[in-house]
C-alpha cells in the first residue's frame, strides 16, 4: 500500500486548459489523460489525498468510480457540496493533519506561511496555485500542474523539497512582531 498526493485536477473543466496552459486539445483529452496517469500510478490498495479542486460541476461520483485507490478529499474552492459529499470518498474534510512514514504533514488547499508545528519540521502540502506559488523546504504545491499531471508520492515530494529555498525559520508567534511592538505603533488607515 502506498500513499499519494495531488490537487487541482479540475476534471471536466474545459477552461482550465487555457487558464493553466495545459497541453490538451479538449476537456475530453485532459480528463482521459489525468485518469490514465492516475490509474497507471495508483493501485487499488493505495491512498490518494486530493488537496482540492477535484472536478468541475456535479460529476464527482462518475470520476471517482473510474479512479484507483482509496480517495481522500481536502476541500478546495471549486469543490461544491455535490463533490465534497460524493459517495466515492473514503474521507472528505476542509483540512487534515496526517502522519506518513513518521513524517507529520498538514494538508490544506491554500498555501500557508505558517502551520501547526511548522517550526518542528512538519510539512505542508497545498494546491490552488497551479505552480504559481513557490513553496520552500517544508511546503510544496502537489497539484497536477507541478507533477506531470499525476499523483505524487512522499519520496518524490521530498526530492522536490530539497531543491526549494530553505524555509529560514518563521516568526515566533509567542512574541510581538519586531516592527510592531504595540498597538500604538500601528498607523491608522485614512478614512
Amino acid at each position: 500500500m502506498a500513499t499519494y498526493f495531488t490537487a487541482d485536477l479540475h476534471l471536466g473543466h474545459a477552461r482550465i486548459i487555457d487558464y493553466c496552459d495545459r497541453p490538451f486539445r479538449s476537456v475530453e483529452q485532459m480528463d482521459a489523460q489525468l485518469i490514465s496517469n492516475w490509474n497507471a500510478t495508483v493501485g487499488s490498495g493505495d491512498d490518494v489525498w486530493v488537496v482540492g479542486d477535484f472536478c468541475w460541476g456535479a460529476g464527482a461520483e462518475v470520476y471517482l468510480a473510474r479512479l484507483n485507490g482509496r480517495k481522500h478529499l481536502i476541500w478546495g474552492n471549486h469543490d461544491p457540496e455535490t463533490t465534497t459529499a460524493a459517495s466515492g470518498w473514503t474521507s472528505s474534510q476542509p483540512y487534515a493533519e496526517i502522519t506518513l512514514d513518521k513524517q507529520k504533514i498538514v494538508l490544506f488547499h491554500y498555501g500557508l506561511r505558517v502551520w501547526n508545528r511548522s517550526a518542528r519540521g512538519v510539512l505542508h502540502f497545498y494546491g490552488h496555485s497551479h505552480g504559481n506559488l513557490v513553496g520552500d523546504s517544508q511546503s510544496c504545491d502537489v497539484g497536477v500542474d507541478c507533477f506531470d499531471y499525476r499523483p505524487v508520492d512522499l519520496p518524490a515530494i521530498r526530492r522536490r523539497l530539497r531543491q526549494m529555498p530553505d524555509r529560514g525559520g518563521e516568526p515566533d508567534h509567542h512574541r510581538p512582531a519586531p516592527l510592531l511592538k504595540s498597538e500604538r505603533d500601528i498607523v491608522p488607515l485614512a478614512p
